[in-house]
């Protein structure tokens, strides 16, 4: 086995897709998988740095990729974002993954770029230890969000850059000789927290490197980008400070200004002083209705549509809106955005072509309509394949056409008159063409909900407007109904109604289930960042909690302040209740629960008043209001929000290999209370 590691070439593209197709762990999964020219170009459209190729005997077995922005994220000045890293799984036991993340560091130090971004699932235990043993820190979020993975900083480049010129001939002698850096750094444990520690109000991370018989420490401020302190130990135990050299490159710190806002007719436009962001809200409306980001007048760094850099814009009021200009040395970007009887104008004037747009419709629930009039719940999977691993992959809706979503309160339209790309049914990647007289012009309409209320199954058929209840059977004779709370494993650890198993657990083990990496209880409770907040949207349920029993159903976390208890009538025909009590969090609290189904299930769900039939196969993540699932026996689990409970309480629904996981989410500062019931049979009432 001789490999080879090289940079990207032409006509590696197929190679590589085909790769990537073959395994199902790949870090770029799109259902249906993608094609040699989607992954040419979703190589340029992410603005590669470097794109590094393992090759066996001419053929490809693994990747490692470095980038400007990745649809998600966009890096700031320095940065560099770290993707479709991915070994074949022959080969991960050897040197090729090491090798891999190695050179592209190395490539990173001679370009200039000092600082590595990479997100990991924390549920891959392999691939999150092997990147915190070299030298990747949290520095953000600790916990996976809606996409399932955490990000991780490693600065070990910057640091080296930055003594790198007061060094001795003997310590850089030893740093010549450095061939891996889970040589050079500290072990870090692979606990899901923040390595930050606030000096002087600053937010820092401390690298201590070993360079042969030398000790480098150092101190970075993870906001500016720059190393604050650092110094050299000998052998001899005697210590020196280093003098730094400042980085290349200066990083736009964010200052966070207030969000200019405008609006009428129950609907606020926001725009962020900070990255040209507009979010529109409704009344009615749980977060944003709708997101565009900025284009920036630099092609090559686009905001993402998770995250987007600091830029220096200039803000000024006009009727019924803002104008936003930009400047980039000789480029120039004008957005003029106004909002007037429920339409939303987005008209942009530039000097060179700007950067994509992405736009995301905040509708959780209810259909979306395709423009070649199908029906679909909005969701992950659902109507349109989601490529957010791969934006080039997504679907083209041709010019001339509408895209519209239809939710409780609230419905959008969005008139096709440029080629549009759905990278899934609830987010847009949009260009801007710019008409006759200069000016590329964008429209979304608004509207209050219609009193009736579209119904329909997955196959879009008229189905009326009664919600999907289960009957309220008799239990068996006999039946009894048995619960187990289980403080250290933080919730239920068994549930039976009679001969039925309600929900799975693995008590007292530990094991993955789906992102979170230490799933024990089958019903449990977190506080979660927001459903609908842009940078992370909701998790996994992996917040650690020290739980106390409080009586056989109650549990209470102290430090947290979050109670929670059940209520389980000896009579298995009434439902179980949960009340939850969170006064102090500033989060959203989630009641999750990972019922026993097998591994593909029958879903019945009602989403903004319309009921779906689904196969759990079929999708990736659904938002409801209440839902009913099969059991692994053939019994029926209604899951529902209790009666008073408040009315931005919904349900999430995630398919994954390790089962069904569902999320009864409930908005910060409310008590929450939700109801679960067992039944023979699905019925409307």
């Amino acid at each position: 086995m001789s490999i080879t590691i090289r940079p990207y070439q032409e006509g590696d593209a197929h190679d590589i897709a085909a790769l990537y197709n073959r395994h199902r762990d790949n870090p770029n999964p799109v259902a249906g998988g993608i094609t040699g020219d989607e992954l040419e170009r979703e190589l340029a459209e992410r603005d590669t740095g470097t794109f590094l190729v393992a090759v066996d005997g001419g053929r490809v077995v693994g990747t490692f990729g470095l980038f400007h922005n990745t649809g998600r994220r966009s890096a700031r000045a320095g940065e560099l974002i770290a993707d479709m890293f991915f070994v074949a799984p022959a080969y991960r036991n050897g040197v090729i993954t090491g090798r891999l993340f190695t050179e592209a560091v190395e490539w990173m130090v001679q370009s200039g770029c000092l600082v590595l971004r990479l997100t990991v699932n924390p549920a891959n235990s392999v691939a999150f230890k092997l990147y915190r043993r070299v030298g990747c820190v949290s520095v953000g979020q600790t916990v996976p969000g809606e996409d399932g993975n955490v990000e991780l900083h490693n600065y070990i480049p910057l640091v080296l850059r930055s003594v790198f010129a007061d060094l001795g001939p003997e310590v850089r002698s030893a740093l010549g000789g450095l061939n891996s850096f889970g040589t050079v750094t500290e072990a870090r444990d692979d606990e899901l927290r923040s390595d930050v520690r606030l000096v002087d109000g600053v937010r820092t991370v401390d690298y201590h490197l070993a360079l042969g018989e030398f000790r480098i420490t150092a101190s970075v401020d993870v906001d500016r980008g720059v190393v604050r302190e650092a110094e050299v130990t000998g052998p001899d135990g005697t210590a020196r400070a280093l003098r730094l050299t400042e980085p290349p490159y200066h990083v736009r710190a964010p200052r966070r200004p207030e969000p200019h806002r405008f609006g009428s007719g129950g609907l606020v436009c926001e725009v962020d002083g900070d990255d040209g962001t507009l979010s529109v809200l409704g009344e009615g409306h749980h977060g944003p209705l709708f997101v565009s980001t900025w284009p920036s007048c630099r092609a090559d760094r686009p905001a993402g549509w998770r995250e987007g850099e600091p830029r220096d814009l200039d803000i000024v009021a006009v009727e019924n809106g803002v104008r936003v200009t930009e400047r980039c040395g000789e480029d120039e970007v004008v957005g003029t955005v106004t909002l007037t009887e429920g339409t939303l104008r987005q008209d942009f004037a530039f000097t060179s072509s700007p950067g994509r747009i992405f736009q995301t419709v905040g509708l959780r629930q209810g259909t979306f309509v395709h423009p070649d009039g199908e029906r679909h719940p909005i969701g992950l999977g659902l109507g349109v394949r989601d490529a957010s691993e791969a934006v080039a992959a997504s679907q083209v809706v041709p010019a001339g056409t509408e895209l519209a979503w239809r939710g409780t309160s609230w419905g959008i339209g969005l008139p096709v008159r440029e080629p549009v790309r759905l990278i899934h049914s609830a987010l847009l990647e949009r260009g801007l063409t710019a008409g006759p007289d200069g000016v590329a012009r964008l429209r979304t309409d608004f509207h209050p909900a219609d009193a009736r209320t579209d119904a329909g199954t997955e196959e879009g058929t008229e189905a009326g407007t009664e919600a999907v209840r289960p009957a309220r059977t008799a239990p068996k004779p006999g039946a009894v109904r048995r619960l187990e709370l289980t403080a250290s494993a933080a919730g239920v650890t068994s549930w039976k109604e009679g001969t039925t198993k309600v929900l799975r657990s693995p008590y007292p083990r530990t094991r993955v289930f789906g992102y979170n990496p230490r799933w024990s209880a089958g019903m449990w409770v977190t506080a979660e960042n927001s459903r609908f907040g842009r940078a992370s949207g909701l998790g996994w349920g992996v917040r650690p909690a020290a739980w106390e029993e409080k009586h056989p159903l109650g549990l209470f976390a102290p430090r947290e302040r979050i109670g929670w208890e059940l209520t389980a009538p000896e009579d298995t025909a009434e439902p179980v209740r949960a009340d939850i009590q969170a006064p102090d969090s500033e989060e959203e609290i989630v009641l999750w629960l990972t019922p026993n189904t097998p591994r593909e299930t029958t879903v019945l769900l009602d989403s903004a008043g319309t009921r779906w039939e689904l196969g759990s196969a079929g999708f990736r993540q659904i938002w409801a209001t209440s839902a009913t699932v099969r059991l692994a026996d053939g019994s029926w689990l209604d899951c529902r929000p209790a009666d008073g409970a408040h009315a931005e309480a919904e349900l999430v629904l995630r398919p994954t290999p390790s089962g069904l996981l569902i999320g009864c989410v409930s908005p910060a500062h409310r008590p929450s209370a939700w109801q679960f019931a067992v039944h023979g049979e699905p019925t409307r009432s």
